[in-house]
């Protein structure tokens, strides 16, 4: 960590007081991470996150009032912070409320030793984390729904080269790289770039992130 750069502050809110030690004596062993609080059941959480406006806020979806109300909680606060869920489930139903509530990532207990550090520094730099096996899942469900007709695809309403652009885009490439491997101008780019925030109604990368794992355009596999 440059000194420049601040560490990530974060808010661990977890019902096992146990947890939470472990947790912080993790996080705490690096030298990017600070914990700026604790917190044992929702209400805790959400009063904790509005007080302290943490880089990152991980949560137990199983704690007392719900990790996943506090998640809808902290994101009608329109704050900078983003949220990490922690569960025991691996079953695709509990993953796509987690992002369609607003959460940026998503980590199951069993791997917190070897996901977590990883997963807190990719959502605290506005990405989004989900595991191989998640974004297979979350896929798999994404298009049964629309199968059954129970959602529209949004994918329709792109163009070929608008989808291009957004599988790049959500792949990390910047304008230039882009421009470079469909033969464009990077303002040419720019400008599919923003037809395809408008159509979908985005305004942050990490959003594309989500929707491209969601309709198929990035692999979750890929390195």
């Amino acid at each position: 960590m440059s000194r420049t750069q601040q560490p990530i502050r974060v808010v661990l809110a977890d019902d096992h007081p146990i947890v939470r030690a472990g947790l912080r004596a993790l996080l705490e062993s690096q030298p990017d991470m600070v914990v700026v609080g604790e917190a044992g059941t929702a209400s805790e959480a959400v009063d904790l996150v509005r007080q302290t406006t943490p880089d990152v806020a991980v949560l137990d979806i199983s704690m007392p009032g719900g990790g996943l109300e506090a998640l809808r909680e902290i994101a009608a606060l329109k704050l900078p912070t983003r949220v990490l869920i922690l569960t025991v489930h691996a079953e695709e139903r509990y993953l796509l409320p987690v992002l369609q509530a607003g959460g940026s990532g998503y980590v199951r207990k069993t791997s917190l030793h070897t996901d977590l550090l990883d997963a807190i520094r990719t959502v605290a730099a506005g990405e989004v984390f989900v595991d191989p096996d998640a974004a297979r899942m979350l896929l798999q469900g994404y298009l049964d729904q629309v199968k059954r007709g129970e959602v529209q695809d949004p994918a329709q309403l792109l163009s070929e080269r608008e989808r291009e652009v957004l599988r790049l885009t959500a792949a990390g490439y910047t304008a230039q790289e882009i421009a470079e491997q469909l033969y464009l101008s990077p303002k040419t780019v720019e400008t599919y770039r923003h037809r395809v925030m408008q159509k979908l109604g985005f305004s942050r990368r990490s959003e594309l992130v989500r929707f491209a794992l969601q309709i198929g355009l990035l692999d979750p596999d890929a390195s």
